[in-house]
């Protein structure tokens, strides 16, 4: 643990008691089990227009209550909307909605661009998938820098350290088993944030939206870890974000795979028990 990022507790609202029957081969037991939450957040974008706030609702995703705020701009830096925290004019959480903090206004500062006919398609985003809704890979793509390669280099021992680095900052998983999670780390394996969520996707968002909060993006100095697999679109939002390495307990699907070579990322599959696959990349890994 780093001085960063300790041992963290449940957000209030992420887990709720509910009844569950066990059944074991001779006996059944009625008793309480702890699940995490999961409940829809809407995001939306507030822009100034003749002197008038106007509402655009951007999407509507599954999510673990708790850092919305964090989980909405890393949102709306994977989007494209946001890249720096002076473009945030400040965030609302929606007393009004039902449930309360249902909704996250994020008003844009004046001169930001921001075109509503690309969210035309009015987003539904599901706890599994972040770009559900979309007509094509095509239309997700988004216009990612190429990421410097010559930055540090990171040694293979401390690899074989961040899972467990990582598994020991879920608070929610401990008492639900039910979460994914997200890390940062440092060059040296420090562990500067971590973040649950029902959703891999709404997971590296809240770590995203941190940054922006923190004016720390680009990160490059960095290292994502994801505890489920490696999707495209977690390639993409790590990059968006200027990281560098994105690595994963599971394993990594072609395409991130590609869009991960195509811009210079080092992309880690299996990362666990001492070992890993590097897919592209390798060259910031000493041997």
């Amino acid at each position: 643990m780093s001085d960063r990022e300790s041992k963290s507790t449940a957000p209030p609202g992420s887990t709720v008691v509910l009844q569950a029957r066990t059944l074991e081969r001779s006996q059944t037991e009625e008793r309480s089990d702890l699940l995490a939450v999961e409940e829809p957040l809407g995001v939306r974008v507030v822009v100034e227009e003749a002197g008038r706030p106007q509402r655009h609702d951007l999407a509507v995703t599954m999510r673990t209550p708790g850092e919305d705020v964090e989980l909405a701009l890393g949102f709306l830096v994977s989007e494209g909307v946001l890249s720096r925290s002076e473009e945030v004019a400040r965030v609302r959480e929606c007393d009004a909605a039902v449930p309360p903090g249902a909704v996250v206004e994020v008003y844009l500062a004046p001169g930001v661009d921001f075109d509503p006919q690309r969210f035309r398609r009015n987003v539904y985003t599901s706890s599994s998938c972040g770009i559900c809704g979309r007509a094509a890979v095509e239309r997700v793509r988004l216009e990612c820098q190429p990421i410097a390669t010559d930055g540090p280099k990171l040694a293979r021992e401390m690899l074989w350290t961040l899972t467990a680095r990582l598994r020991e900052a879920q608070a929610v998983f401990d008492q639900t088993g039910g979460l994914h999670a997200a890390g940062l780390f440092d060059v040296d394996g420090r562990l500067r944030r971590a973040r649950e969520d029902v959703g891999r996707h709404n997971a590296v968002d809240k770590v995203v939206g941190g940054l922006l909060r923190e004016d720390a993006l680009p990160s490059a100095d960095s290292i994502l870890l994801v505890s489920g697999r490696a999707s495209f679109e977690l390639v993409q939002k790590a990059a968006l974000a200027g990281i560098p390495v994105l690595a994963a307990v599971g394993a990594p699907s072609s395409l991130a795979v590609e869009l991960g070579l195509d811009l210079g990322m080092t992309v880690i599959g299996f990362l666990r028990d001492g070992r890993c696959n590097v897919y592209c990349g390798a060259s910031r890994i000493l041997d």
